[in-house]
């Protein structure tokens, strides 16, 4: 089984941020939406709630918990336990609410770019100051600097905002270094913070670990936040889960104002019990084959068009860091792409200042969108320059 993607006069009828941000004629490839049609089972639910206008209050007993323990598992042979979570509107607002609570004022936050760029802000937001420990390139992949998170974390760094599986590379951190970072942060009195967004999108090869189940320590010091929201493209329903695995750790979220939990959206609610589901792993089995062949696809595209780009499969998502550097196109290539070539990938220099020459692109799509986006690329490639005016940064 594989799922495939909505035809482009279709897609062009969605009313999202993918959709609209732009005029007709670029393809758009930037933001984490994807153009697959819903899982039946959460098209299901969405329309038995409208039918029946189910449409009021979060209820303050859910399936939700549960439905997700079902679903972790099914999918990475982890069960956490249901009554040490609680659920909130999006991954992002988790990651402020844990923080405020982890972290005084002035206090510091490894984070490990190239990332994901509201991690910036979300812990300026939260009252936190960044501090950048970067991904270590080892000339296959990346991982964590775990030397350089020591060395944050014993000047006084008091928490660690993680990104398992790691956006935008897409990288799957082991379960040796997430257990070994979990005892750095024990040994300083830090917490981490594992946005685990990307998790059901991890292939089935790459051998995800949770970060909670990755040893005793990370139990005692970590929080998860997780969602439905990538695989299943429920962004816009609001829905996600803080997750503890200790009396420590719940005692933190326990503490939230009920507001938090409040904040979680009632059809977004009834999408993700719908999507963590056992009714509806066929459907995610069917997505990761689609994206799978995009992934491969993507790489042999660059290898025909745009053989100086460097880009490496991803362990997980539909996300492609590509390093166009090569071609000479200046730290930001995605503003001349979307000039020159009429396609809109996401800026790299946005990720942080490893992404200089980089664009991310976003493969949840169909193969004939992709291939014309890098078709369009490989042709504008004389036209695209880089003048000095061109800086990093998004528009």
């Amino acid at each position: 089984m594989r799922v495939d993607a909505l035809a482009l006069a279709e897609l062009r009828e969605r009313t999202s941020e993918k959709w609209r941000e732009y005029p007709d004629d670029v393809l758009p490839l930037f933001v984490a939406e994807t153009d697959f049609p819903l899982a039946p089972t959460v098209t299901a639910a969405l329309e038995k709630a409208v039918r029946s206008g189910d449409t009021g209050y979060v209820a303050s007993r859910t399936p939700l918990a549960s439905a997700y323990a079902g679903f972790a598992g099914r999918r990475f042979g982890w069960t956490p336990d249901p009554a040490r979570m609680r659920s909130t509107a999006d991954v992002s607002m988790g990651i402020v609410e844990i923080q405020r609570r982890v972290i005084r004022p002035g206090e510091r936050v490894v984070v490990n770019p190239p990332v994901y760029p509201p991690f910036f802000d979300l812990v300026t937001e939260a009252g936190g100051v960044v501090e950048r420990v970067p991904l270590r390139d080892t000339g296959e992949g990346w991982e964590l600097d775990l030397d350089g998170i020591a060395t944050a974390l014993a000047a006084g760094a008091r928490a660690i905002l993680l990104c398992n599986p790691h956006n935008p590379t897409g990288t799957v951190h082991s379960a040796g270094s997430l257990a070994a970072l979990a005892r750095l942060a024990e040994d300083h009195g830090a917490a981490v913070i594992s946005d685990e967004i990307h998790a059901p999108l991890a292939q089935p090869d790459a051998a995800f670990t949770p970060f909670l189940a990755s040893g005793g320590a990370a139990g005692r010091i970590g929080y998860a936040v997780v969602s439905a929201s990538k695989a299943f493209n429920l962004a816009g329903l609001k829905c996600a889960l803080m997750v503890a695995a200790s009396d420590e750790t719940h005692a933190v979220l326990r503490g939230l104002p009920v507001e938090v939990e409040w904040r979680t959206g009632q059809f977004g609610l009834l999408a993700a019990v719908a999507a963590f589901s056992p009714e509806s792993d066929a459907w995610l089995d069917g997505l990761l084959v689609t994206l799978d062949e995009n992934r491969r696809l993507l790489q042999a595209l660059l290898a025909q068009h745009l053989p100086e780009a460097h880009y490496r499969m991803p362990d997980a998502g539909y996300l492609g860091w590509v390093d166009l550097s090569g071609l000479g196109w200046g730290s930001n290539p995605a503003k001349q792409i979307l000039r020159q070539a009429r396609v809109a990938l996401h800026y790299g220099p946005a990720f942080g200042a490893e992404g200089a020459g980089h664009v991310r692109v976003n493969f949840g799509t169909s193969p004939e969108i992709l291939t014309e986006a890098v078709e369009r690329i490989a042709a504008a490639r004389e036209k695209i320059s880089a003048p000095a005016s061109i800086l990093p940064g998004a528009e």
